[in-house]
């Protein structure tokens, strides 16, 4: 008995016709029924009855017919389960991540990722959020860690990391120093600081802008949060980041932006079908970014872009 048999055997029973069973499984009609008479042959048992114009199952067929289609369910689980173990041992993953990051709960599921399965490649990418986002959709990238407006792409598989608002930063002896808040309109006043478009933190300032009715002045763009500070620290303008990213530079002053509605969020984000590595990955990304509750990410998320 071959496996083969089987399935010629279940798609003749499925047809109801030999001929178009065999046009089914690529086979000329003489083939399959020389299979199907040996696989007869091997039972000890008629399975198909020949009489009629249809090919119908005999009473033994129709037993038959079950533990046939469970056998081959059974070899397809198994080639599923050696295809899993395959892509675990010689795989390769793409992980991309914002420009200038320091998550270090990243760092930590690519290394604990790593030690358990040595023999998967490991590439990373940095780019914008919003062509990291792109990347994955195309296939390009596996998982990216990207910053967005308020939610990761709702086409994605996401997973949230940090949710915070937009602030302003200024140096001391800035005029908002000592204020304890600035609306989005008086912002608009002062050249501002801030990462480029295609950046999570640039699309948060845009949209609770354009919610607003005002368009801030942008009058400096730089790719990493610590240039912006650098710039903002030496009077050049006024420094929009988040909170987090402003909590390890005490040499500025922040001033919570009061109208900016939109969360600026840090996310991982994959496509919905992943390959058994990128599914084992992201189990290590969840044991180092934390408890599967948003509150428990957020807040481990926070605190690690803040040591980073």
């Amino acid at each position: 008995m071959e496996l083969r048999q089987l399935k010629y055997f279940l798609a003749v029973a499925e047809e109801s016709n030999f001929t178009r069973a065999a046009e089914r499984v690529h086979v000329s009609q003489p083939g399959i029924s020389a299979q199907i008479r040996q696989l007869e042959n091997d039972l000890g048992a008629v399975l198909i009855d020949r009489s009629g114009r249809s090919a119908g199952l005999t009473a033994v067929g129709e037993v038959a017919f079950g533990h046939a289609r469970a056998v081959l369910a059974a070899v397809e689980a198994l080639r599923h389960a050696v295809d899993e173990m395959n892509g675990l041992v010689r795989g390769r993953l793409v992980v991309g991540m914002v420009t200038a990051c320091t998550v270090t709960p990243l760092f930590e599921a690519l290394s604990s990722f790593h030690l358990a399965h040595p023999g998967v490649e490991i590439s990373l990418v940095e780019d914008d959020s919003a062509k990291l986002a792109e990347y994955v959709r195309e296939g390009a990238v596996d998982l990216a860690l990207i910053g967005a407006a308020d939610r990761a792409p709702e086409d994605l598989d996401g997973q949230l990391v940090i949710s915070e608002a937009i602030v302003a930063a200024v140096p001391p002896g800035h005029q908002l120093a000592g204020e304890d808040g600035i609306s989005l309109a008086e912002l608009s006043a002062y050249p501002v600081i801030c990462l480029p478009r295609g950046t999570g933190i640039r699309a948060v300032l845009d949209q609770a802008s354009a919610a607003r009715g005002v368009t801030p002045t942008v009058a400096l763009e730089a790719s990493a949060p610590g240039a912006v500070v650098h710039l903002a620290e030496r009077g050049l303008g006024v420094a929009v980041l988040s909170e987090s990213m402003l909590a390890q530079h005490p040499q500025l002053r922040t001033v919570p932006i009061t109208d900016a509605d939109v969360a600026a969020v840090l996310a991982l984000i994959s496509a919905p079908t992943k390959s058994p590595a990128l599914r084992e990955l992201l189990v290590h990304c969840r044991e180092s970014f934390g408890a599967p509750a948003d509150q428990a990410l957020v807040s481990a998320g926070r605190n690690a872009a803040r040591r980073g």
